[in-house]
């Protein structure tokens, strides 16, 4: 479930681009979100926060239709995922020339900070 800023903002970019193939795109995003356990044993996901309730993750993706790599292409996922009413919400969808220049993960952290009250002391 994408959060109201991530909609708002990053999506709404990616949509107007891309069309159709990010319509695929986000539905196979969704898909791989239900088994979030199982994209965190593969390179594309990674645990940035884990706390008892609450757990940060990155993961990457490529756009349908598109020839790059989904490390090569830049595109990555900011995901909350609360265990105890096993949700999973899309705090963030990106491309790294999104965030302008200088630290990528100093960047998203701070995007996190500004708009999301619920998660900005995990950082």
């Amino acid at each position: 479930m994408a959060e109201h800023f991530a909609e708002r903002h990053f999506i709404k970019k990616f949509k107007k681009k891309y069309k159709k193939d990010w319509d695929i795109t986000w539905q196979a995003i969704n898909e791989e979100l239900k088994r979030i356990d199982s994209l965190l044993e593969t390179s594309i996901a990674e645990e940035i926060i884990k706390t008892e309730n609450i757990r940060i993750i990155k993961t990457e993706f490529r756009i349908t239709g598109t020839k790059q790599s989904r490390k090569g292409s830049g595109n990555r996922c900011i995901i909350a995922v609360q265990k105890d009413i096993k949700m999973v919400y899309v705090l963030l969808v990106y491309h790294k020339n999104d965030l302008g220049n200088g630290n990528e993960t100093a960047k998203w952290k701070q995007k996190i900070k500004e708009n999301y009250d619920k998660y900005k002391d995990l950082f």
